[in-house]
């Protein structure tokens, strides 16, 4: 089972519809993702594999925390782009590459 945390700046809205847009995903694909959700203050003690978040919140963040993998969603509604950034065949060398794109 991987472990995501979802967060934004202070954890009560976009975070939240976007939680539940995840996990709307994961559920619709049986994909083994098991969700948490904070504030960035919940970062720091993240034992997970990955983060996602808005945008321009993972672009902040990315320098910040370089061992975690931030993953900014562009439009949280965006079913499409939410399941492949989840996807567990999404290969690293495509988050790379995206980190320098679009993060």
């Amino acid at each position: 089972m991987h472990k995501i945390l979802i967060a934004c700046r202070f954890g009560v809205g976009t975070s939240l519809l976007l939680k539940i847009k995840i996990e709307n995903v994961i559920q619709e694909n049986n994909l083994p993702i098991q969700c948490e959700h904070s504030n960035l203050d919940g970062i720091k003690g993240f034992q997970g594999e990955a983060v996602f978040t808005v945008i321009d919140v993972a672009e902040e963040l990315k320098d910040v925390y370089p061992d975690i993998e931030f993953y900014g969603i562009t439009n949280i509604i965006d079913k499409d782009e939410i399941l492949t950034k989840l996807n567990p065949n999404y290969s690293r060398k495509q988050i790379c590459n995206e980190k320098h794109i679009n993060h």
